[in-house]
């Protein structure tokens, strides 16, 4: 019997098909190539922004960058630290405006699909294989 998880994500969910991650040069080169701002100084920012995010958190301390998002720190129950990251609203909203996505999106013609209706897919085509519930 198949799991109600495994039904939907196994290639009936959409998903973006990613690409090469921007690296930090590529990055630097570009956001220099936009804004005018020398390379050498723009890396040693971005740097000493992620210096002062440890610091700030260290010190229990969430910070707060407009147009970037919130870092928080959290410790979890083994007491090992980490962040949580919550990105601006402007990045969401930016993403969100349609028609300005032009990534590929596997499976978009499930989008707007419910679970039941991807389960019963997956049950029509894994007879051998069903999800119950």
């Amino acid at each position: 019997m198949a799991s109600k998880i495994k039904a939907i994500g196994a290639y009936y969910r959409p998903r973006i098909e990613q690409g090469n991650t921007v690296q930090k040069p590529e990055l630097i080169r570009a956001v220099s190539r936009a804004t005018g701002l020398v390379e050498g100084p723009l890396d040693q920012g971005i740097k000493e922004l992620s210096d002062q995010i440890i610091e700030y958190c260290r010190a229990g301390r969430a910070v707060k960058v407009e147009g970037l998002g919130t870092w928080a720190p959290n410790i979890t129950l083994d007491g090992t630290f980490d962040l949580q990251y919550r990105a601006d609203t402007a990045h969401t909203n930016g993403l969100n405006i349609p028609g300005v996505f032009t990534g590929r999106i596997l499976n978009r013609e499930h989008i707007g699909k419910s679970p039941d209706e991807l389960v019963a897919r997956w049950n029509t085509e894994n007879p051998t294989d069903l999800v119950e519930g």
